[in-house]
């Protein structure tokens, strides 16, 4: 199916709004199927709606008349055009807002009668009512509709959250799947209902929190409503991932696995309209899972930070005695050991404020890592959360409107692992990455003097784990990612040729700063980071996710996404690295930057495996730190972009027994 061509309509040119006609009863009931509205049909679906769980909801199958369903889809499929989009929570082809049909002019509203008809029945006073009836929910607005065509291709999906923004009171999807081609449930897209647990606070709070594992799965068919009434902290759902067909002409004999949807809200009645009530919009958003994401208190969020604090912080700027550096050869490629190499990174720090180093970690212990992940690889994925923290070490981050994905923390001081739970991943994460001997490299690479640190080794399993973009406040950081993901496809190869440590010019314009903000030599205070463009996946190559993103934390971006990419644009992206083996990332990060892990794809060829890190930092007084660029000369006017040079890593070392 095209998804845009200059004679289709966008829905967002409006040149003029035209009143929306008063459906009687009866004209209205004619839109939809024969039968609908008999008093015991309609207490059928109260029936079940009162009885659902995991939260109140219903599913009306063959909702409008047959024959005006087809004929909206076709005409959605001649005329309106459609926007690739992603953000953190979701990949979708998306419409204009078609709530506003009555704005479009008179020749692109003509190319469209029967989804005005269908809108008009879905607002019309009859249906409203049969809804408010179903759901118990009051009044609702004729004056205020809200409908987009969504479509889902395989690869696409919806994160969990909660539908609560604005005035929205009842949250509804049509399906116009094709009717010839019945929609099978193994190929994903179906709505999913998530638990919510009630916990209490110290002081007798209740919040409510959805748990990681869906327990209401519907999937899509012609002609099926689905609704619930939205409720803060309780509404949780998401969109299953369409899945890839295993061959072209597979997905062409299933007519391409399209889900499209009308999907929309009703919402609550505005100003002057009957059952309107003041304040009632803010107290709906009040406990919302959006309000949840955008900093209220998280105590109930797993995992908690752990930050281990320094005792007596101190700089390091001389190098290793030989027991450290016996220690860090067990587990660091020699080459990063070397003065000429930390003097390198570390000016390319100083510079960047972001490095990525290539195969960071000792072929002999790599190996070991790696032959321990691709062996939990063969295993059954583990899914069930229960299950997971019963009969491993690994526990699921939750609540899932904020990320999802199994993970280990360090040993506290007063615990010990068993046999079975130490491997290769506990022994980075409690012996290398938390020592001495690592601590005073970093800060000899970064120039930053370490107060805390916090590891988290995570594993992101495909078609299951993310996490959406969160701030962090207070002053800038040094965040870690020490990526071991075993397998290919992620957009990150490495060109195995290219044994040239020797650094490259960089791209020009390739600098892109947090809010327009200038480069500022004062650390801890508005930190740019780069990215290559080379580093973005190919457009040519089915994208998978599972890579990490820093970017721009626009005071006017969408409520309740970080859109990062619109029909190709990526201009906000400030970082990006895709999962990777052996590669270590290194970015000093401030409260202006949102980061995330974008979902990891079904199709991808094995789960995300890192080690993050964060580490608070101690902040350098302005004015020493300009006295200290004047000294070193850095006072100057930057170079011009085309001659500048880019640190980019080292050939793979060549180990011994002397090493």
């Amino acid at each position: 199916m095209k998804r845009k061509a200059e004679t289709k309509i966008d829905a967002k040119a409006a040149v003029k709004k035209r009143s929306k006609p008063s459906l009687s009863a009866a004209e209205a009931k004619k839109r939809f199927r024969a039968g609908l509205f008999d008093q015991d049909v309609l207490d059928s679906y109260t029936e079940q709606y009162a009885h659902s769980a995991p939260y109140k909801h219903a599913v009306i199958n063959g909702l409008m008349d047959d024959s005006l369903l087809r004929s909206v889809r076709d005409e959605i499929k001649a005329n309106v055009s459609f926007t690739p989009k992603e953000t953190d929570i979701y990949k979708i082809h998306q419409s204009g807002d078609l709530a506003n049909l009555d704005g479009l002019d008179d020749e692109s509203l003509a190319k469209l009668p029967s989804l005005k008809r269908l809108r008009d029945g879905i607002y019309s006073e009859a249906f409203r009512n049969y809804v408010s009836h179903i759901t118990d929910c009051g009044p609702l607005s004729a004056r205020k509709t809200d409908l987009a065509i969504n479509i889902y291709t395989p690869g696409c999906y919806l994160l969990c959250h909660d539908d609560v923004i604005g005035s929205r009171r009842v949250s509804y999807i049509l399906y116009l799947v094709d009717p010839e081609t019945p929609w099978q449930p193994g190929w994903g897209g179906a709505l999913r209902l998530f638990p919510v647990q009630e916990l209490k606070d110290k002081d007798g709070d209740v919040a409510k929190t959805p748990m990681p594992d869906v327990t209401k799965v519907i999937p899509p068919a012609w002609n099926q409503l689905s609704f619930f009434a939205v409720q803060p902290g309780e509404s949780f759902h998401d969109v299953e991932e369409v899945y890839h067909a295993k061959t072209k002409e597979e997905l062409e004999k299933q007519g391409g696995r399209v889900r499209m949807a009308i999907s929309g809200w009703f919402h609550i009645p505005q100003i002057g309209e009957e059952g309107y009530i003041k304040g009632e919009e803010e107290r709906n958003a009040k406990n919302s899972g959006l309000m949840q994401l955008q900093g209220n208190p998280a105590q109930y969020d797993m995992p908690q930070p752990q930050p281990v604090k320094v005792n007596n912080p101190q700089e390091f700027d001389e190098g290793f005695d030989e027991s450290d550096l016996e220690f860090l050869l067990k587990y660091m490629a020699p080459t990063y050991l070397t003065p000429d190499t930390l003097e390198r990174i570390s000016d390319h720090f100083d510079e960047n404020f972001s490095i990525t180093l290539p195969d960071l970690l000792s072929r002999r212990f790599a190996k070991r890592l790696r032959e321990y992940v691709e062996a939990e690889e063969k295993k059954p994925t583990p899914e069930d959360t229960a299950v997971i923290e019963k009969t491993s070490a690994w526990r699921v981050a939750k609540p899932p409107h904020k990320y999802r994905f199994l993970y280990q923390q360090p040993n506290g001081p007063d615990q010990l692992r068993t046999s079975q739970e130490e491997s290769p991943i506990t022994e980075l994460l409690d012996i290398f990455l938390p020592s001495r001997q690592f601590r005073q490299w970093l800060q000899i690479a970064t120039k930053c003097t370490i107060e805390t640190s916090d590891l988290l080794a995570r594993r992101f399993r495909r078609g299951m784990d993310y996490t959406l973009a969160t701030g962090q406040e207070g002053k800038a950081r040094l965040e870690l990612n020490l990526g071991f993901t075993p397998t290919d496809g992620w957009g990150d190869e490495e060109d195995e040729d290219d044994e040239e440590p020797e650094p490259k010019p960089k791209k020009k314009d390739s600098k892109v700063n947090g809010k327009g903000k200038g480069k500022n030599k004062n650390k801890g205070k508005g930190k740019a980071v780069e990215v290559e463009e080379e580093e973005l996946p190919s457009k040519e190559t089915e994208e998978v996710g599972g890579h990490e993103v820093f970017m721009a934390g626009e005071d006017d971006a969408d409520d309740d996404a970080a859109i990062y990419k619109t029909g190709g644009d990526d201009d906000n992206i400030l970082f990006f690295q895709a999962a990777a083996w052996n590669k270590l990332t290194i970015v000093l990060r401030d409260s202006d930057t949102l980061k995330f892990v974008k979902y990891v794809s079904k199709n991808a060829q094995g789960d995300r495996w890192d080690i993050s890190g964060v580490f608070d930092v101690e902040e350098q007084d302005d004015d020493e730190d300009d006295e200290e660029d004047a000294g070193n000369g850095k006072g100057a006017a930057p170079k011009d972009d085309e001659s500048e040079e880019e640190f980019q890593g080292f050939s793979d070392p060549v180990e011994s027994e002397s090493d």
